[in-house]
């Protein structure tokens, strides 16, 4: 592993500590090594990496991490956040695995994850339940950063733990309690062979535009595959990217920004498809400005709770939490939009559709109001933070 320095200046030069990784793992995960995974988790935080204990003279702090361990991202982070003095250890065995000291303490500490031991010298022994939050406001979820010994026996439980970690707690019914298992088969199988995120964003938009071009010519039950294909993927590409870190801010915005924009196209495109195969819509104009004005709307409301209230709408409460699965967005209204085309009336679908998402915009209205109320007894928190 060669040196990576935050900056042109050296160890000196940086706030940031450097970091000595020992030891290894016999296994791959998600197709990297135990050390490439710990190497793109520390660059990813701008620590900068060393092979010796040699390298590290003249740093303020140094992390010693033993690359035979699994560490959730926060659990890193945690750790480069930490005091000098922090001893990191695994709360069954008790094992000590990670360490951030002195430079001069470096070596020995090294030497001693090595051989499984504790370190001589006296260190605030930490384990992840009480050095880490347990809430990531980013996954909208709470739950123990994870620390597992990496080994051929428990390779395939640390991936079932590191998928679901990977997943958001608050999204939609369909996302989070049908797409897991096999979404986690197929991402390991892109990991495996190399197939990155971007590429499968690729693939994704290019069932959004078959979707849409079925749709459009009332061929519903393809474009519904077409469609819940693109669902699937949009579910892969992010788990992919998250359990192999090869994250870029480039393929953000090109998953995140499919995901905002195709929606309305999709149901505008059903509108017209309504018409080719002879069922058009009583109130056409109608109906699609319910749909996609009403789509846009409950964006802006989301934009809106943020903007006032610094947190997002569908973390504050259980409730909203519990609403976020059934919300009229693309999912729950996808659910709906088949089980009219199994019952053989694909019009009635839109018209429930647009239905929701007037309920749905109320709802949502009422929790804007309702969180300006509750602003005035101090700032809004999520309950899953609590």
């Amino acid at each position: 592993m060669t040196q990576l320095q935050a900056s042109s200046g050296g160890p000196r030069a940086t706030e940031r500590p450097l970091a000595l990784v020992v030891g290894d793992a016999p296994v791959r995960l998600w197709g990297l090594s135990s050390r490439q995974r710990i190497g793109r988790q520390l660059q990813r935080l701008g620590v900068g990496i060393v092979d010796t204990a040699d390298a590290v003279a003249g740093a303020r702090s140094v992390l010693v991490v033993d690359a035979g361990w699994v560490y959730d991202e926060p659990l890193v982070a945690a750790l480069v956040q930490a005091a000098n003095g922090t001893l990191l250890v695994d709360e069954v065995s008790g094992r000590a695995v990670a360490a951030k000291v002195d430079a001069d303490q470096a070596a020995a500490i090294a030497a001693t994850l090595l051989q499984g031991a504790d370190p001589a010298t006296p260190l605030d022994r930490r384990t992840p339940a009480t050095l880490a939050s347990h809430y990531n406001n980013k996954l909208r979820k709470r739950e123990t950063p994870y620390l597992l010994p990496l080994s051929a026996a428990t390779l395939t439980s640390i991936e079932k733990r590191m998928f679901s970690g990977s997943y958001k707690g608050v999204t939609d019914v369909v996302t989070k309690y049908v797409w897991p298992t096999p979404a986690r088969h197929v991402t390991r199988w892109c990991a495996i062979i190399g197939i990155t995120p971007n590429q499968v964003t690729f693939v994704s938009l290019l069932m959004v535009l078959a979707a849409m071009a079925c749709f459009w010519h009332g061929q519903f039950g393809w474009g519904l595959a077409a469609a819940w294909m693109m669902t699937f993927l949009d579910t892969v590409d992010g788990k992919l990217a998250r359990v192999t870190m090869n994250s870029s801010k480039f393929g953000d915005v090109f998953d995140h920004g499919i995901d905002l924009i195709h929606p309305p196209f999709w149901y505008w495109a059903w509108i017209v498809g309504l018409g080719a195969v002879g069922l058009p819509l009583a109130q056409t104009g109608l109906i699609l400005a319910i749909v996609i004005g009403g789509y846009v709307a409950q964006r802006i409301e989301e934009g809106i709770f943020i903007k006032a209230f610094a947190i997002e709408m569908h973390i504050w409460r259980p409730f909203d939490s519990f609403f976020r699965l059934i919300t009229a967005r693309r999912n729950p209204n996808l659910l709906l939009l088949t089980l009219s085309v199994v019952a053989g009336r694909p019009d009635l679908g839109m018209i429930a559709v647009a239905i929701w998402t007037l309920l749905c915009f109320g709802v949502h209205a009422l929790q804007i109001v309702q969180a300006a109320l509750a602003r005035r007894r101090g700032p809004l928190t999520s309950w899953l933070s609590r």
